[in-house]
């Protein structure tokens, strides 16, 4: 199994794409009929078709959700025809496990579907004191991702029903330890080899291209050195504080404001305190605690017939190794920041009072608090720019939804301007020259939005210069954008790319040099084993890679074992050619324990997703899956 994980990483990294990125979360998995749009069909599962414009939108949604998650990386590697295949592959998962589910009966109660949603992340964050929903929040929080209570109930409800379709196979996959112990020896099994390099650089100083050679490679192979496509555009954004802008504020409410939150605005009140701690474990023997209280008591004797002598007191008896040096002093503190028998302790006394004992899991305190700072109400000329601003941005947060509903019926409407848009709701139209299909570094905003960008190279505003469809680039953040001049991409001159046609020329004849060395070299050391001139022999294991190249740590492990020694060849690629002599198999040294049962849980994590994909492919086959575009080729 693990040979054929190191034989085909690229396959399974395809497979992860499909089966981790989702994680079981499916979107917009219920009522698809209802949200299906026009466009040429692409699949078919169960009969019923999946368009061209469906598969272009769950990409869009994936690409832009995993670069949320991952913001640092590269548009290129979500943006391949095998990424845009497991975008593919995801909606038609979605609809095999749905239609397996539907088939099955597997339904999810209303009791499962409170219980899920009251301990979801949504739920928690709509979910008052109280224990009701916030019905306004769910609302506010659903409409910025295009959605309706109802359709997040039914969407939940297939989600769940649909978990029920291949959790249990998940589960239930549990390999023996002896086999797993089996596998994973092989896996960590060690080879001592001797590797003879032929690099390819080492023979770039004998490849001398004639021009006439370099511009037939650059013919042959055109799409190596083309400039890409380029574009001139405007674009509009709306944001929370581009509706500000237009939100103006009067005298009248900016009082009424004031006066409702004024005891926010006054701050809270603060006192300081100093004190003598007494050390009495919560769990202490009764006669002890009885002893420590004691002593509390004598020491607040004698801090109330001499209040001056406080600080001394503390000094010798606090036991508070943090605050006994400074004479018990605990300097300004708010309510919330002390243990709460303390803390009421000090906001029920007066300047000057000395309190106590008073029992906290610490111990015995004594206390005197020393000075109270009351917080002075500010005038409403003092906050009137601070009421300003945080009333014009509730304003705007409210306001919003009802302007990106105008926004986007408006891009559409008049899609062949930006400029009415703008003047509606008081916009900037914004230009950007020499934008590409693919993010550059320093870009602002939707500039750097791999969805806008895609949205601005689509056929629509390619060909017929329309605006973009609204996007939500980012949270109450929407943009629509148009292209007002396009340059196709186009092959380079070869001038201008002659020094880039000589460097690819050179490293590909210069491989092909070291591989034609070394195969010799393979064979007359085979004939004539002796002759063979090989450096020191090293130890080579699967976690090699930092210090031998992936191919050749392949090429070794897979020598049959049963004929050692031997030697095999491994074409490098553009690195060049090596011939490794594999000696011995050296046999893994047993694992701690805990390391053991780790790689096991690991190996069944393994196991079970191979029994879990072998069950949906025959679910595939039950529920007549039908591709019409062709899988893109796995290198």
């Amino acid at each position: 199994m693990f040979d054929f994980v190191r034989k085909h990483n690229k396959i399974m990294q395809f497979m992860l794409f499909l089966l981790v990125v989702p994680s079981f979360v499916f979107f917009g998995i219920s009522g698809y009929d209802r949200m299906r749009e026009k466009g040429s069909e692409v699949a078919r599962v169960d009969g019923r078709e999946i368009t061209q414009s469906e598969w272009d939108n769950q990409h869009k949604v994936e690409v832009d959700r995993i670069h949320r998650q991952i913001p640092n990386l590269e548009v290129k590697f979500l943006d391949t025809p095998e990424a845009k295949w497991g975008s593919l592959e995801n909606i038609v998962r979605e609809r095999v496990i749905l239609a397996a589910a539907n088939d099955s009966h597997l339904v999810t109660s209303d009791q499962r579907l409170e219980r899920n949603f009251f301990s979801s992340e949504l739920g928690k964050l709509v979910i008052g004191p109280d224990g009701k929903v916030d019905k306004a929040k769910l609302q506010q929080v659903l409409s910025g991702q295009g959605m309706s209570p109802r359709a997040y109930e039914e969407q939940l409800r297939a989600d769940l029903s649909a978990r029920q379709v291949l959790n249990p196979i998940d589960a239930s996959a549990m390999p023996a330890t002896a086999p797993a112990d089996v596998a994973l020896g092989a896996f960590h099994q060690k080879r001592e080899i001797q590797v003879a390099r032929f690099n390819a650089t080492d023979f770039a100083a004998r490849v001398s291209p004639t021009d006439a050679e370099l511009e037939a490679y650059y013919k042959a192979n055109p799409q190596q050195f083309m400039a890409p496509e380029r574009a001139t555009i405007e674009y509009v954004v709306l944001d929370v504080d581009a509706v500000k802008k237009g939100i103006t504020i009067n005298e009248a409410d900016l009082k009424t404001y004031y006066e409702q939150n004024a005891q926010r605005l006054a701050g809270k009140e603060e006192r300081r305190a100093s004190h003598i701690l007494i050390t009495a474990d919560k769990g202490a023997a009764a006669d002890v605690k009885a002893k420590a209280k004691a002593k509390a008591e004598e020491l607040a004797a004698q801090a109330r017939k001499n209040p001056a002598s406080f600080a001394e007191l503390a000094k010798k008896n606090s036991q508070d190794p943090g605050s006994a040096a400074q004479g018990g002093d605990l300097d300004f503190f708010q309510r919330g920041a002390m243990t709460k028998p303390f803390e009421e302790a000090v906001f029920a006394a007066k300047k000057g009072d000395i309190v106590g004992p008073v029992e906290t899991e610490f111990g015995y305190h004594v206390i005197m608090v020393t000075d109270i700072k009351s917080q002075q109400a500010k005038t409403f000329e003092q906050v009137k720019p601070e009421l300003e601003a945080e009333l014009q941005k509730q304003q705007a947060a409210r306001k919003y939804a009802e302007a990106a509903e105008t926004f986007t019926n408006t891009v559409y409407e008049q899609s062949d301007s930006l400029k009415p848009v703008a003047d509606k709701l008081k916009l900037e139209v914004r230009k950007a020259e020499n934008v590409t299909r693919q993010p550059q570094a320093g870009q602002p905003g939707p500039l750097a939005n791999p969805k806008f960008l895609a949205a601005i190279f689509g056929p629509d505003a390619v060909e017929k210069k329309r605006n973009t469809e609204a996007l939500e680039v980012a949270p109450q953040q929407m943009v629509s954008g148009r292209i007002v001049q396009y340059t196709p991409a186009r092959a380079k001159p070869f001038a201008e790319v002659k020094d880039e046609v000589r460097a690819r020329v050179v490293a590909q004849r210069s491989a092909e040099m070291a591989k034609k060395e070394g195969e010799q070299k393979l064979a007359a050391w085979k004939a004539a084993p002796a002759t063979a001139d090989m450096p020191p022999a090293v130890v080579l294991s699967r976690n090699s890679a930092d210090k031998f190249p992936p191919a050749l740590v392949d090429g070794a492990m897979r020598a049959d074992p049963s004929k050692l020694p031997a030697l095999v060849g491994v074409d490098l690629g553009n690195l060049g050619y090596a011939v490794v002599k594999i000696n011995r198999v050296l046999p893994r040294e047993a694992p701690p324990a805990d390391q053991a049962m780790s790689e096991r849980q690991q190996y069944a994590k393994a196991f079970a997703g191979a029994e879990t994909l072998a069950y949906y492919n025959l679910l595939k086959e039950r529920f007549k899956v039908q591709y019409k575009v062709t899988k893109p080729a796995t290198q």
